[in-house]
């Protein structure tokens, strides 16, 4: 059984659309997109500086198209299940048919724009608990008013809030675990985010939502939602609330999937589920050169 799996913010590398753009219906998409969000993913994709890719605004967007570009030339069909790790989601909820691939990236925009809004309002940010005992991870985050923002399993917690608090969190570590200050623009996946929520909601409620021919694994708690309406909304509302993905590999694991294939930007989740669930063989479909070899390790898990 075969999972296509959608990374999220901070994968994103200069150049990154380089490789898809040799394929001359990939660019015609990717055209397209830019013109349906009024942002020129092509440049940032493939001359844009790290700082100006880093952007929130622009970040998000990038990926998901990134994503769904791969997706598109994978070609593949017969796959069980689709999830994707914060912002990632959204090109999971298209690839589930849930959404098109247009209003995805209209969401997604608008989610980049109002996330970088949110983040200017309170100086806020997220530090990487690496290693630990995870209770005792959960308790010393709790303590100083912070968040877990991003359970991501595999010994892998992130802390959002606070930045004073974070300073805290990293002098006075949990025994037996380290902690890295993320370069992100805020507390993403807290109440930080709370004013993004009400603008993707409006947007989302003029567009067409189908049943999903695919079903979704959500973040929230890795719930597989077979509802186009429900997975629209466990979106819109995980902006500001915490993403269990330690939650979404344990499900890909109770549903007996064999194969993983993370569509780029990829590395993260694989490097993840290598570590949390094994067993699971995992794919890293990194560029276009990829795409026999990922076609290859389809084959043998649909």
């Amino acid at each position: 059984m075969l999972a296509l799996i959608a990374p999220g913010q901070g994968s994103q590398t200069p150049g990154m659309l380089d490789s898809w753009m040799q394929d001359p219906i990939s660019k015609s998409f990717l055209t397209k997109w830019s013109a349906d969000i009024d942002l020129d993913l092509v440049r940032l994709g493939t001359t844009a500086e790290a700082d100006e890719i880093k952007d929130t605004a622009n970040a998000q967007p990038l990926i998901v198209a990134n994503s769904l570009l791969a997706a598109h030339s994978l070609g593949i069909k017969n796959y069980s299940v689709v999830t994707g790790h914060s912002v990632g989601e959204l090109a999971a909820a298209a690839l589930s048919g849930a959404i098109s691939e247009s209003d995805a990236l209209r969401l997604v925009r608008t989610r980049g724009i109002e996330m970088a809004k949110a983040a200017a309002t309170t100086p806020a940010g997220m530090s990487a608990v690496l290693g630990g005992d995870r209770s005792e991870v959960l308790a010393a985050i709790k303590s100083l008013s912070l968040v877990a923002a991003n359970d991501n399993g595999a010994g892998q917690i992130v802390a959002a809030g606070d930045l004073a608090a974070l300073a805290t969190l990293a002098e006075n570590p949990p025994t037996g675990a380290r902690v890295r200050a993320l370069a992100v623009a805020g507390a993403f996946h807290t109440s930080y985010m709370s004013s993004a929520v009400a603008p993707l909601a409006d947007l989302a409620a003029g567009m067409s939502v189908h049943p999903p021919l695919i079903p979704f694994i959500s973040n929230k708690d890795g719930a597989l939602v077979r509802s186009g309406d429900e997975i629209v909304a466990r979106i819109v509302d995980q902006i500001a609330n915490p993403v269990r993905w330690d939650l979404c590999m344990q499900t890909l694991k109770t549903m007996g999937i064999t194969g993983v294939i993370e569509l780029p930007p990829a590395g993260t989740l694989v490097g993840l589920l290598k570590r949390a669930v094994p067993e699971i063989e995992s794919f890293a479909l990194k560029s276009a050169l990829d795409l026999d070899a990922a076609r290859e390790f389809a084959g043998r898990h649909q």
